[in-house]
């Protein structure tokens, strides 16, 4: 019987720069590894396959995606027995709280031909330097297009009905908690349900709500109150008790997609693009902000306005994209460097090493 794989980001490619979430998710892990090594030194391949091993035992995993390449993986936690593995490498670098004692350091650098390296010294410092640059492009021009996404937000912000949406938001909370109240503290994860990735924005909620009774798809406009009221709900949770995972906007950190209560039962999120769903099966369920804070007939009025802003941002967004998109093909050629200098039987070794410590704390 195979276990459970909960999908999502714990960093991503923002408008404010590479943000990590990191620390949220593995801050009570009682033994994590944190991988060191260049690129192209096996990771990713050695954490998928650990966690395949550990999913077919049956037991129930978090895998944590990787926003910089669609094929790879920047962590696997064995939530059973909170044990983690991760890579630790720039821009997401991992310092220990416990060193020795909880986190444990595995240098796969000790895999690979240091003279087979140095013959190519030039190429991989250049290769470096063009990746870093096609990175800070691609941050700068998602702040440009958050600069434009704020004059879409003025536009509904303008025409916002204040009242209905905090009415809105109170009715919420009574319905999703009623009288909940736990006796225990509650436990906050933050993380990303997607990312903007070389091949676009990509996101796991199909994955993360497939096992929940209820979703409430939240329509809406730019500047609606649809973060706004999901930092309200995550409160409430958090204030009950409960435990609670906040998904940040993959785009503007600052903003929240998504908030998901699992001993309840239910998930809330931004049901727009680029992440935009539709009622699917039984128990979802549409909030409409736009109809119940939004003054009738804004979309018509601004229509002009609306369009020229939709274009500008839609030809940023798709200029950082490309960016990332070099980014990914520069490390793929610098990968070749590595790959073609190790030894990957000294992996594998690593890999079995930190399989039987795992099944030595299990047991």
């Amino acid at each position: 019987m195979s276990g459970t794989i909960l999908h999502y980001y714990a960093g991503g490619n923002t408008a404010r720069g590479f943000h990590s979430l990191y620390e949220s998710n593995l801050k009570d892990l009682q033994k994590l590894f944190i991988l060191k090594g260049g690129p192209g030194t096996g990771k990713s391949s050695l954490m998928k396959a650990l966690g395949r091993h550990w999913e077919n035992q049956g037991y129930n995993l978090e895998c944590l995606h990787c926003s910089s390449d669609n094929d790879s993986i920047d962590g696997v936690i064995l939530t059973d027995f909170n044990i983690g593995i991760v890579d630790g490498t720039a821009p997401h670098v991992i310092e220990p709280r416990v060193p020795g004692v909880i986190e444990e350091y595995i240098n796969l650098g000790e895999a690979w031909d240091e003279a087979k390296l140095n013959e190519n010294k030039e190429q991989i410092i250049s290769l470096t330097e063009e990746v870093s640059t096609s990175f800070s492009n691609a941050y700068h021009t998602f702040s440009e297009a958050l600069a434009i996404h704020d004059e879409w937000e003025e536009i509904f912000i303008e025409n916002m009905d204040f009242e209905a949406l905090n009415s809105l938001t109170s009715n919420l909370i009574e319905k999703l908690y009623t009288s909940v109240k736990k006796d225990k503290r509650s436990r906050v994860r933050h993380r990303f349900l997607g990312a903007a990735t070389p091949e676009g924005a990509k996101d796991c909620i199909p994955n993360l709500t497939a096992d929940l009774e209820k979703r409430y798809l939240i329509k809406g406009r730019p500047g609606s109150g649809k973060s706004t009221m999901l930092k309200k709900l995550a409160r409430a949770a958090e204030e009950r008790g409960l435990d609670v995972e906040v998904y940040h906007c993959g785009f503007d950190p600052n903003s929240l997609d998504m908030v998901i209560v699992r001993e309840l039962g239910f998930a809330i999120f931004d049901s727009t693009a680029p992440h935009e769903y539709f009622p699917e099966r039984v128990g979802d369920e549409i909030v409409d902000v736009y109809q119940i804070a939004i003054k009738e007939g804004t979309d018509e009025k601004y229509a002009k306005e609306i369009s020229e802003i939709s274009s500008r941002y839609s030809a940023k967004m798709k200029e950082g994209t490309a960016y990332l998109a070099r980014a990914k093909e520069l490390h793929d050629q610098l990968e070749n460097y590595y790959v073609e200098a190790m030894d990957f039987d000294v992996v594998a070794n690593f890999r079995d090493k930190i399989q039987k410590h795992v099944e030595s704390l299990v047991e």
